[in-house]
């Protein structure tokens, strides 16, 4: 029987044994979204009862990613490990009650099993063996020292029903589920059974995860009727497939929230993508791809999210960062920026306040063509260095035409004159210099620009030369002259 929901309680609950994956913070994102939407809770969950995979390390940065997400919870976090007793007194309930039963199969019964499977082609199902032992028997295999699991005792015919909020109703043919294990002989329960009993004991409400986990839910539902709860309401959301349609893995590139993060991508950006990953908010909205976590909780809606798997593209999350660097506030684009500055050696490690003023003065030039952190800092080197090197395409049109030098140095004599050293003052200083050199603008400001930035292209000229300021264009054009000079003896 499904639960007749009263208040809406869901979570996301990972396992502790890697760095969150675009998939598992996609399926926390939709858990966020709809617990806010509908007035709801959100809660945090580690299901770490696999000790020997679990690392407290990855629950630090698990956490942290969904911190940097903006996904905070609002209870937990709560431990499967620190639950076992609430999952051992509801297995010996249902072993009491002969709904489940303590099994003495080796390993070596088990496994001849399977072969035998294999050999005649078909799925090993369990037998059985020791569903309907006597009190007798039993006694006699615990003081042999096995240590048993325990199975539940699953219905031999008939159907289990999974009614998907985004899937409709499907139906498992029991015959197909065998007494599956939900204690393991070293006392610790399985996935299955420990995810329902949280499930249960926790209220929650509605099961939104992706779509691999909807084999499981025929089993999590048996347990949960064996132990005589009412059921959660489930919903499955689609995979994530790599551009190429497979499963998506290292090779297609970064795919956890923290390589996002090393990148340069903003988590607006990221979060965004990923909610559009299975997900398409309609109506009037419909076509539109830029969205604020607000306007998401405005628009969410299990009903929009489709049943076929959302292809990760990361040209699609590149195109979007650029989006949100170019419309962030300039103050909060140089506080999030300035850390990949420091790492290419840019900015030092303690900023005054005049460095992050220039700071914001350099991002608010280059932020239009740069797509990531990563490349704002990287289109940003010529701010701060003065011994870099020309671009060699480049050089090539405008440092080897005769003239050029001449060029750099005669603009280098008339920047000196200047008394105010503005884009309008320097601008109009070029003009006069067309006019009266009769040398198009293009021949002037193409060595200009490589001798004042070491590229051949970027933002306003003028707008570098005036932030980088009179002393310091001077110095470049007449090192670039000097350059081309040396090259031609």
């Amino acid at each position: 029987m499904v639960n007749k929901v009263t208040a809406i309680r869901v979570r996301f609950a990972p396992s502790p044994t890697g760095e969150l994956h675009i998939g598992g913070a996609r399926t926390a994102l939709f858990n966020y979204l709809f617990a806010r939407r509908n007035g709801g809770t959100f809660m945090l969950r580690i299901d770490d009862t696999d000790l020997e995979r679990s690392n407290k390390e990855y629950i630090d940065k698990l956490m942290d990613a969904m911190k940097w997400l903006g996904l905070q919870w609002d209870e937990g976090p709560v431990y499967q490990s620190q639950r076992v007793s609430e999952y051992l007194n509801e297995i010996n309930r249902l072993v009491t009650e002969k709904k489940a039963y303590r099994c003495y199969c080796s390993v070596e019964e088990l496994t001849a099993g399977r072969e035998v499977a294999r050999k005649e082609n078909r799925a090993y199902l369990y037998p059985g063996t020791c569903r309907n032992l006597s009190p007798e028997t039993e006694a006699i295999k615990l003081q042999e020292g096995i240590k048993p699991v325990v199975r539940l005792r699953t219905p031999d015919e008939g159907e289990t029903i999974v009614n998907d909020l985004i899937r409709g109703e499907v139906s498992f043919d029991n015959r197909g589920l065998d007494d599956f294990i939900i204690l393991k002989s070293n006392g610790q329960p399985t996935y299955n059974f420990a995810s329902v009993v949280d499930d249960l004991q926790l209220k929650i409400s509605h099961v939104i995860r992706a779509e691999e986990h909807l084999s499981n839910t025929p089993r999590q539902i048996l347990c949960a009727l064996a132990l005589g709860h009412e059921l959660p309401v489930f919903a499955h959301v689609s995979m994530i497939l790599a551009p190429d349609r497979s499963k998506l893995s290292k090779r297609h590139g970064a795919t956890s929230v923290e390589e996002f993060r090393s990148l340069g991508f903003l988590p607006e950006a990221l979060v965004n993508f990923m909610a559009l990953l299975g997900w398409s908010p309609g109506g009037s909205e419909e076509g539109s791809d830029i969205f604020s976590l607000a306007e998401m909780i405005d628009v969410f809606s299990l009903d929009k999210a489709g049943k076929t798997a959302a292809v990760y593209d990361t040209e699609k999350l590149t195109w979007m960062n650029g989006q949100y660097i170019r419309d962030c506030k300039i103050e909060t684009l140089a506080e999030v920026a300035r850390p990949f500055f420091i790492k290419r050696g840019l900015l030092p490690k303690k900023n005054g306040e005049d460095e992050l003023q220039y700071l914001s003065k350099v991002i608010e030039l280059v932020r239009e063509r740069s797509k990531t952190l990563v490349e704002l800092a990287d289109l940003s080197f010529y701010f701060y260095r003065d011994d870099f090197s020309y671009d060699q395409k480049t050089l090539e049109k405008a440092f080897k035409k005769n003239g050029a030098a001449k060029i750099l140095g005669d603009i280098a004599q008339q920047l000196q004159e200047l008394k105010t050293f503005d884009r309008y003052t320097i601008e109009g200083l070029f003009n006069d210099f067309c006019l009266k050199s009769e040398i198009s603008a293009g021949k002037i400001i193409q060595p200009v620009r490589l001798a004042v930035t070491g590229l051949g292209g970027g933002p306003g000229l003028f707008e570098i030369m005036e932030l980088l300021g009179q002393e310091r264009t001077i110095s470049r054009l007449i090192r670039a002259a000097a350059f081309i000079q040396d090259e031609q003896r």
